[in-house]
């Protein structure tokens, strides 16, 4: 994309009533939102005429006590995305899974069929599953989760195999001629063959192309592997960082990457999670805020936050202690996340409740709470000056916030000239600005030729 077309891009994060721990206890919300399909459709559906990118479905794997209340009780990412794509025509959609707990055919086989279903509008989230509370594990006959770095080695072959399999058929390989009989050409079959550390797959996939050649990959890494990861694989990369220093600090770090594997710059977007409080005054925004946290139970908070950092049981502290006091203890998890916390730790010293609302996706940064003017300044800013190519939406509480946001932050937005007004295509691909996947063996053949 040159300058002229650059346009912010984004997603919108969905799960249940919203980010906010207690944002289901509200009177409005519908408390079984996370396991009702008409809920996200309508949530889908709401977005697409704000003509806002993709839905972006995430996931955990294990669930406990500490567990936010919406990811207790909800729908398989893959098969959601699929349901969302048959209720909606443009929107993207976009599911977590795994390269730490699953096969690499099975998933390939998942995103190509759910690309095909929706038109070429699926994306992959690729993560490789942190485990900071050791749950994980259990539920899949290891004792232990993976260690960190050897979790992207791993998510490195596995990206490989399924992008592989994913070419399996070329483009045109199905001929489904009647009167020959011949059903496809077996000059543009191909067996993968794959031999790795950690996997060995023959192929091909039993599954075509599809519309955008396939999937678009997401990555949330932020660690020097999962930077690595994403300079070399992913299309898009869905950061949190906590202040525009640090987000145009990642985004200069990483863009500078692509260069070692032959990218542009333009190859990869940085999206930004934000989660936008508005109000009609800086003092209304401000008071939202207070209203959801008076629903929100202080040792739920604790247990939350719990076991977002690991093994570390704050519900032995009150939200008025220093966060400096707790005995922290180093995990092997999301690495960037717990850097993150004890730099802020450091360089703020707040209370353990302070520290809550920082790492909870609420207001954790300030500029984007406030009136609708002020919030659409500050995407701008971080938008201009190259602290994000775009934002992955997450709302406290859906449908509510999601409503204010499309209503009154998104059309100065497009009044400016950043946001668009009509999609670009009908594939994600062609919404973000991304290339068609060329197929490797079509690609050989007509260098071949040439």
């Amino acid at each position: 994309m040159g300058e002229q077309q650059r346009k912010i891009k984004f997603a919108l994060y969905v799960v249940g009533t919203g980010m906010h721990l207690s944002s289901w206890r509200l009177p409005q919300a519908q408390a079984n939102a996370s396991i009702d399909i008409g809920f996200y459709q309508k949530i889908a559906q709401l977005a697409e005429r704000a003509k806002i990118d993709t839905v972006f479905i995430a996931d955990s794997l294990a669930i406990d006590d500490t567990s936010h209340s919406q990811i207790l009780n909800r729908f398989d990412p893959v098969v959601l995305i699929t349901a969302i794509a048959q209720a909606t025509k443009k929107i993207g959609v976009v599911a977590t899974a795994s390269t730490t707990y699953n096969q690499p055919f099975n998933l390939a086989r998942q995103f190509a069929s759910v690309d095909i279903i929706s038109g070429g509008r699926a994306g992959w989230n690729l993560v490789t599953t942190a485990d900071a509370t050791g749950k994980t594990a259990l539920n899949f006959s290891r004792e232990h989760n993976v260690r960190h770095d050897d979790r992207y080695k791993i998510a490195e072959e596995f990206i490989d195999v399924a992008e592989g399999l994913w070419d399996s058929w070329e483009d045109d390989a199905f001929i489904r001629n009647k009167e020959t009989g011949k059903f496809y050409d077996q000059s543009k079959v191909h067996d993968l063959n794959y031999r790795g550390k950690y996997f060995q797959v023959k192929g091909p996939l039993n599954i075509a192309r599809s519309p955008q050649g396939h999937p678009v990959i997401f990555q949330a890494g932020s660690s020097k592997p999962g930077q690595k990861l994403a300079a070399r694989v992913a299309e898009a990369v869905f950061s949190h960082k906590k202040s525009f220093e640090e987000a145009q600090k990642f985004y200069h770090s990483l863009k500078s990457q692509l260069a070692d594997f032959g990218r542009k710059e333009s190859d990869l977007l940085i999206l930004e999670g934000i989660s936008p409080i508005i109000g009609r005054t800086q003092e209304e925004a401000d008071e939202k805020i207070k209203k959801l946290n008076r629903y929100t139970i202080q040792k739920q908070a604790l247990k939350f936050l719990s076991g977002y950092v690991g093994n570390v049981d704050l519900t032995q502290y009150s939200l008025e202690t220093k966060a400096s006091e707790v005995a922290w203890k180093t995990v092997d998890s999301i690495q960037s996340d717990f850097e993150t916390i004890q730099r802020i730790i450091r360089e703020e010293d707040p209370t353990v409740g302070e520290l809550y609302e920082r790492v909870s996706n609420v207001a954790s940064d300030q500029s984007f709470v406030g009136t609708a003017g002020k919030i659409a300044d500050t995407i701008e800013k971080w938008f201009t000056e190259r602290a994000a190519d775009g934002f992955v939406l997450i709302p406290p509480v859906l449908p509510d916030d999601l409503n204010d946001f499309i209503e009154q932050v998104i059309p100065i937005l497009q009044k400016r000239g950043l946001f668009r007004t009509e999609y670009e295509g009908t594939t994600l691909r062609e919404n973000l600005g991304l290339p068609f996947a060329e197929n490797r063996y079509t690609l050989r053949r007509q260098q071949k030729v040439q």
